[in-house]
């Protein structure tokens, strides 16, 4: 299964698009929140001050749960020959900024992952991100698919999909996911005027001097 591409279909489609569309702000917010720049200009007195309050309080996760939420990232967008992976794009570090600017992130979170962890126990003996690669993979397929996985299980599906919102978000908000997807983001085109056969046909023509002044691109 290519991980990186399902993702990537999904955010360009449907699945998730309220978290994306509330958490690019969060994303914004989080860069100038870890930003050195201090003069902060284009931004409101009210959201700097909320910014620097954020930055300030104590971490919400442990760090059992950042690990935890670091390995299960990893393996929603892996690293690849295309970008890094969800950890190289600092997604941890944006799902603890989101669930501080979105508290009601975090009882569902931070339940998801006792869950995951219980869930390993039951099966392995020992706690998620302790469990081998093979292990790790079988668990997040197990609750990756909401329409073949066992009743029991929705609570870790549930989870599952909010995780994979937010992973989703926080990559492709960052600068090594927009490079992933290929943006360019606006880029200047060479025109070289209207084409001599529609000036032509509407009986216009450019003058002497038009034509000096303006750049023309072969």
């Amino acid at each position: 299964m290519d991980r990186r591409k399902s993702i990537k279909a999904l955010m360009i489609g449907t699945v998730g698009a309220g978290v994306l569309v509330e958490a690019c702000k969060s994303a914004d917010k989080k860069a100038i929140a870890a930003s050195s720049d201090a003069s902060l200009d284009f931004r409101m007195q009210e959201e700097k001050n909320y910014l620097g309050k954020l930055s300030k309080e104590a971490n919400f996760f442990d760090e059992h749960e950042m690990a935890t939420i670091t390995v299960l990232g990893d393996i929603i967008i892996p690293k690849d020959e295309v970008s890094g992976s969800a950890s190289d794009a600092k997604v941890p570090e944006f799902i603890e900024f989101i669930v501080k600017d979105m508290p009601s992130h975090q009882t569902p979170i931070r339940g998801g992952l006792k869950w995951l962890d219980l869930y390993c126990y039951k099966l392995y003996e020992k706690a998620f991100i302790n469990c081998d690669t093979k292990q790790q993979i079988a668990v997040v397929d197990s609750i990756a698919y909401p329409e073949k996985a066992r009743p029991e299980l929705k609570q870790g599906v549930a989870f599952f999909s909010a995780m994979r919102d937010l992973v989703a978000t926080g990559f492709y908000t960052s600068e090594i996911g927009v490079k992933d997807v290929g943006y360019m983001g606006n880029v200047p085109n060479q025109w070289n005027g209207v084409p001599a056969d529609v000036l032509k046909q509407y009986k216009l023509s450019y003058t002497e001097k038009e034509l000096k002044e303006c750049v023309s691109y072969d």
